[in-house]
């Protein structure tokens, strides 16, 4: 009996295995609907001088993100592509909430992207807050808008799905920071609300824990719940399809 048992068992182990391995890829092309979103390029989460860069320094390394991120914006130039960015601000009265997750309260601890107001820019230039450096001649092209900033980890707070329904995109490559926390949120919202996802797995990357792999844990959501997952070589290789440049691009 317990031998049938057993059979029965690796049986029923083997067909859920072979399941997931036949898990769909629906994919993903890139259009005139196509538009790139970029979470959190900023020094907090990608400079070494940032206050995250002591958990995420080393999946970001591993994942060489600010060239692939880089890439993106580049490539999103070449082609005339609407690049959104999705940034992450704290202004003083956010660090008042009442309400606060774990890494809410780590974040306001630290003083991660925090500014002294929503309108003025005093200290902005080079802190934790502001863009990498390498990023900041794409992000003033006139093919990047950039939206107001979320404030927990998705863009339920911001106006990201405004913009893109606004300018008449309906799918998303996915890129940025950070993989499980706003990259992932992202994903899940931008789905919710109708839009075409895909990610780009190697232009993200996480903060790494003792017990705790944020990358790795994103890598299995994107899979189970993106339309596909990129590589960005792969991503640069399908922009690059692309013929004309989108006349939505065209400020």
């Amino acid at each position: 009996m317990k031998k049938k048992i057993s059979i029965t068992f690796v049986l029923v182990a083997a067909s859920i295995s072979n399941v997931f391995a036949q898990l769909p890829d629906p994919g993903f092309s890139v259009d005139e609907k196509t538009a790139i979103v970029i979470t959190d390029p900023q020094n907090d989460f990608l400079s070494p001088e940032g206050v995250t860069w002591g958990v995420v320094g080393k999946s970001v390394t591993e994942n060489n993100t600010v060239d692939n991120i880089e890439a993106l914006f580049k490539i999103a130039a070449e082609k005339g592509i609407t690049v959104f960015v999705s940034p992450h601000y704290y202004y003083k009265h956010d660090h008042t909430w009442q309400i606060e997750g774990a890494l809410e309260a780590l974040m306001h601890k630290i003083g991660m992207f925090d500014r002294t107001d929503a309108l003025s820019t005093e200290g902005f230039e080079g802190s934790g807050a502001d863009w990498l450096d390498n990023y900041k001649k794409y992000i003033e092209g006139d093919n990047v808008i950039v939206t107001s900033p979320h404030k927990v980890y998705g863009p339920e707070s911001n106006d990201l799905a405004l913009q893109l329904r606004k300018h008449g995109y309906s799918k998303v490559v996915l890129a940025g920071m950070s993989a499980n926390l706003c990259t992932e949120s992202h994903m899940r919202d931008l789905i919710e609300s109708g839009f075409e996802v895909s990610v780009v797995k190697d232009a993200t990357a996480a903060a790494i824990l003792p017990g705790l792999d944020g990358y790795q844990a994103a890598l299995v959501n994107f899979r189970m719940i993106a339309s596909h997952v990129f590589t960005t070589k792969e991503a640069v290789i399908e922009i690059n399809k692309m013929d004309k440049k989108p006349m939505s691009a065209m400020h």
